[in-house]
């Protein structure tokens, strides 16, 4: 399965909610935490993790190139940064499997459809009449 972007997560939550990602923030802060705060956050995560891997990949473009030396100062930069790029997609990973996985398990509320219109039961058979008399 692909990795979603932070940008796709937030479409599903919008199509799930069925209102956009800001409306959705208000509302989630007025509210109790629950699964709209938690997809919110995961989201939120995501999306720091997507800037956090462009900014470390610059940052280790501008140590890398072909003419250039790089000294025992540098290098202990260099590897920080690798690191750093790492983990910041690991957690992308992370948070877009998690955050699918339960936008999958979720389905926007089916429409309330109309009550139906049940046929009126026939009327009930009248029941022989019965004397209280004791039978002969």
């Amino acid at each position: 399965m692909p990795h979603l972007t932070s940008t796709e997560i937030a479409g599903r939550i919008e199509d799930l909610y069925g209102a956009p990602l800001a409306d959705l923030e208000t509302h989630a802060k007025a509210q109790p935490p629950g699964m709209l705060t938690a997809l919110l956050g995961m989201h939120g995560t995501l999306a720091l993790a997507e800037r956090s891997i462009l900014f470390h990949r610059d940052h280790l473009a501008r140590f890398i190139h072909t003419d250039r030396y790089l000294s025992s100062y540098e290098v202990s930069h260099l590897l920080d940064a690798s690191r750093r790029l790492a983990e910041a997609v690991a957690v992308r990973d992370v948070q877009a499997q998690s955050a699918a996985a339960v936008l999958q398990s979720l389905a926007p509320a089916p429409a309330p459809t109309p009550p139906s219109v049940l046929a009126p039961s026939p009327p009930a058979q009248p029941l022989p009449a019965q004397s209280p008399a004791p039978s002969r």
